[in-house]
This record gives C-alpha cells, sequence and structure tokens, in this order.
C-alpha cells in the first residue's frame, strides 16, 4: 500500500519483503547496505545519539542523527539538520522504519514527519514533500529487491 497525506505532513508506505526482519533491519540501519539502496555514500554508526553523513553525488552531503536503533523492530533517523546542530523536531525531518515479522518475510512500515515543523513556508513544505515522495517511491522499492537478494530468495 502506498497511502500519502495529502496535507504534506508525513510521507507513509508499507510493503512486504521476502527476508526476515533481521536481514531488512541490518539493510535500512547498516551504511555498507544503505549504499546498496538509497544514498551513494553512508557514513554511521547504527546507535542511538549517533551522527554521520549520507551523500548523494559529491554534491549533496546530509547529516543524520540515530534516534533509535531496536533490531531487528524498529531503527530511527532524523535527517537534513545543519551539521552544527542537535537534530531536533525543529530543525530535521524523522525517518522511521517499523519492521514486523509477517509468514516468512517482514512487513515494513516507513515513515517520514516533520515537513510542518521546520518553520518553512507553505510553498517550501509543499516542495520539500513532493520531492521525498518522489524520492521514497524511488528507493524503496530498491530496498525491497536489494533485501530479497541479500536474503538469498528468489
Amino acid at each position: 500500500m502506498w497511502g500519502r497525506t495529502m496535507e504534506h505532513s508525513s510521507i507513509e508506505r508499507e510493503l512486504y519483503v521476502e527476508a526476515t526482519p533481521e536481514v531488512v533491519y541490518e539493510v535500512v540501519s547498516r551504511p555498507e547496505h544503505l549504499r546498496e539502496w538509497w544514498p551513494d555514500e553512508a557514513d554511521l554508526d547504527p546507535v542511538p545519539g549517533s551522527t554521520g553523513v549520507i551523500s548523494f553525488g559529491e554534491a549533496k552531503v546530509v547529516h543524520l542523527t540515530v534516534t533509535e536503533a531496536d533490531p531487528p523492530r524498529r531503527f530511527a533517523i532524523r535527517w537534513t539538520h545543519d551539521e552544527d546542530v542537535v537534530a531536533s523536531a525543529d530543525n530535521s525531518l524523522l525517518v522511521t522504519f517499523e519492521l514486523i515479522p509477517s509468514g516468512t518475510g517482514t512487513l515494513l512500515h516507513f515513515t517520514e514527519t516533520g515537513f510542518r515543523t521546520q518553520g518553512w513556508d507553505a510553498a517550501v513544505v509543499e516542495a520539500t514533500y513532493t520531492d521525498h515522495v518522489k524520492g521514497w517511491d524511488h528507493f524503496l522499492p530498491r530496498l525491497e529487491a536489494y533485501a530479497v537478494r541479500l536474503a538469498g530468495t528468489p
């Protein structure tokens, strides 16, 4: 199900991945796996409170802070904040991966929130939200395909 909230407040997706929650957790939390489906580069330690960066090409470097790491159930980061500030609800977006065992695989519930708490004007909120919707619509299927390959399931 690819549900959308039209108020530009959150992006939510659910997808079934034919891989165990343990495999999917590694795929969403470890830099060596993140690079296979999301950013070009990733440098982070997947423990709460750690900070890191991901990059898309050479020009776009994005700072992040791990807020939750509960293997193999939940992993969350705050991202898009400035390098020199502590990530919070008013300066960053929150991305959460919730992993629920389902049959022989995992139901992945994805959310990204915080678009309306940044103090941006309506046009910036809408443009950023639209950009992220397009991004996640591109990257989440790649996550699913990579996790399935990693798990060795046909």
